[in-house]
């Protein structure tokens, strides 16, 4: 079965960095999509970047692009999340979460699409 859990969080000010990590219980011989998700006070759980198992392919949403970057550690069956120049609207619970990829279908960030998820890390970046 597979379990996800995130660590890594804290608080942070505005232009900091924080590096979160899931720790992820796969499958062998099975290709995932994994992902980080996060969920503000008051706002719906945003997808910020998904990466392929097989090809380590990433996508980013516009929100993150160019200061958060996404990588695996496929030995330690970990995934990162490296964020910097963090901002006060980046505060959220993250989630990694997995879906099995099926072929070379393509995985969007989606919260629907993903049926495991972490407990979620915090992050607060004060101004």
């Amino acid at each position: 079965q597979v379990r996800l859990a995130e660590s890594g969080g804290g608080s942070v000010q505005a232009g900091g960095s924080l590096r979160l990590s899931c720790s992820a219980s796969l499958d062998t011989d099975t290709t995932y999509c994994l992902a980080w998700f996060r969920q503000a006070p008051g706002k719906r759980r945003e997808g910020i970047v998904r990466i392929y198992t097989d090809s380590g392919d990433t996508r980013y949403a516009d929100s993150v692009k160019g200061r958060f970057t996404a990588s695996q550690d496929s030995a330690n069956n970990s995934l990162y999340l490296w964020m910097n120049s963090l901002k006060p609207e980046d505060t959220a619970m993250y989630y990694c979460a997995a879906r099995r990829r099926w072929g070379n279908e393509d995985c969007y960030l989606q919260e629907f699409q993903y049926s495991r998820w972490g407990q979620g890390t915090q992050v607060t970046v004060s101004s």
